[in-house]
């Protein structure tokens, strides 16, 4: 997978964001800061309130997927992957149909790297309907769009297939076959786009609040979650 920069911010009840100071956003002020935090379209893309790009715009966002690679670091295996990315007003349906293609029954992984440096931490469940999930899913539909440090991985270990809605609001499909994950992204009007970059292969800023992370402990116990109580590397 393709390497990462970011600087994360927590927005605090007040909405106050805050910075890493080594980072392009630790030079601004806080009013071009927030002037920044407020634009959310760019061309006829629009983000979601999780995440936004560099102040000097190194990735436009835009629609479309691409393949990719990855290599587990503990047995070098090469896992075939789609990473893309869609409009807000297409983003969670498309997420919700990427998940329907991997069965009825399925394990889902709840990230987050609220107050967390570096890594995320890890709330798993096995075995739940798929009706049920998606039912879950859809009452935090406006949760899981707008925060920038949760992320939710939903996965069929038979078939070794999962599809990631990370917080960064990409969706990022693995395992062969990929032809049901294309389909489904075709179905939406995301298409390959072999030049396209992401978000997260320039320096971003995350938002959060401590409202979010409450939202998040909810949705945990909603879907029955254990902690695995380790911080996990971000892929």
């Amino acid at each position: 997978m393709s390497s990462q920069q970011s600087s994360q911010t927590t927005n605090s009840t007040q909405n106050n964001p805050k910075t890493d100071a080594l980072t392009a956003f630790g030079a601004l002020t806080d009013e071009q800061l927030e002037a920044h935090l407020q634009v959310f379209q760019y061309g006829v893309f629009e983000l979601t309130d999780a995440v936004r790009p560099s102040v000097d715009l190194q990735v436009i966002p835009r629609q479309g997927y691409r393949h990719d690679t990855y290599v587990d670091s503990a047995s070098q295996t090469k896992v075939p992957v789609i990473m893309a990315s869609a409009t807000r007003e297409r983003l969670f349906d498309l997420f919700i149909d990427m998940i329907d293609t991997l069965g009825p029954v399925v394990d889902v992984v709840l990230e987050t790297s609220h107050y967390h440096t570096g890594g995320h931490q890890d709330y798993y469940r096995e075995h739940i309907d798929m009706p049920v999930l998606k039912s879950i899913l859809y009452d935090f539909e406006q949760f899981l769009m707008n925060d920038g440090c949760t992320g939710i991985a939903v996965l069929n270990p038979k078939r070794q297939q999962e599809v990631q809605f990370d917080e960064h609001k990409l969706i990022i499909a693995y395992g062969s076959p990929l032809e049901a994950f294309e389909r489904t992204l075709i179905q939406h009007d995301v298409y390959i786009d072999k030049t396209i970059r992401f978000i997260t292969e320039a320096e971003h800023v995350h938002t959060s609040s401590e409202a979010m992370y409450d939202q998040f402990q909810t949705l945990a116990m909603r879907l029955g979650m254990e902690n695995d109580c380790e911080e996990s590397a971000t892929r």
